[in-house]
């Protein structure tokens, strides 16, 4: 599924980022562009980061723009 349409990314592929190494959504912005158009995806985007995560104290820091 498109998260991101402005930039077109993939829940896949922040699947993939958030899994690879602890992930906040500033590193969403700086690494796949998410949420640097419309903004309108950043919700999405906190949402996948916090599926695959689960440690408690990595879904608040995901909470940092």
């Amino acid at each position: 599924m498109i998260v991101c349409v402005c930039n077109r990314v993939s829940d896949r592929e922040i699947r993939e980022r958030a899994q690879a190494a602890p992930c906040a959504l500033r590193d969403l912005r700086r690494e796949l562009c998410v949420g640097t158009q419309c903004a309108k995806c950043l919700p999405a985007a906190l949402d996948v980061i916090r599926e695959c995560s689960s440690d408690p104290a990595a879904t608040a820091i995901s909470q940092v723009v």
